[in-house]
């Protein structure tokens, strides 16, 4: 499990623009990173959508969103284009980064999977704050609570 203050794991992954994207370009900016069991299911469309709502006041506070799951970019693609989402989704297919945050293990009656957690990364790579089981309603206002209450 990632804890606060130490260094974020470095992630090598498919984005849902074609291309690859790695931590360390967002090197100097904070960095929300949300993972996520599923496109398209109930919960996720909730938090992925509360995010948008939020992404550009986000941004303002010198953050950028990326959302990470096992889904492939054909998934990604679909729900990006059906609730018009303006940030990075990331696939990974084999959960190895999703592993390595510490958003793996037992969702309950879900099985074992992806867990709701959400990591702010600082501009030196550093996790600044940790979200476990997240709930998706109202998401987007505490991560730009927190943003408000830090330095960039």
């Amino acid at each position: 499990m990632v804890k606060e203050g130490s260094k974020a794991p470095e992630f090598s992954l498919e984005g849902s623009d074609g291309k690859r994207h790695e931590l360390s370009e967002f090197k100097g900016k904070r960095l929300v990173v949300y993972f996520y069991p599923r496109d398209d299911t109930p919960g996720c469309t909730i938090e992925a959508k509360g995010l948008n709502e939020s992404l550009a006041e986000i941004r303002d506070l010198g953050a950028d969103v990326v959302g990470i799951s096992k889904d492939d970019i054909k998934s990604h693609n679909k729900f990006c284009g059906k609730y018009n989402l303006k940030f990075l989704l990331l696939s990974d297919p084999d959960s190895s980064v999703i592993k390595s945050y510490g958003a793996y293990g037992s969702r309950g009656i879900f099985g074992i999977g992806t867990l709701r957690n959400t990591y702010i990364v600082d501009g030196s790579g550093r996790i600044a704050k940790v979200y476990e089981k997240v709930k998706p309603i109202g998401h987007g206002a505490e991560i730009i609570k927190f943003l408000k209450s830090t330095p960039s």
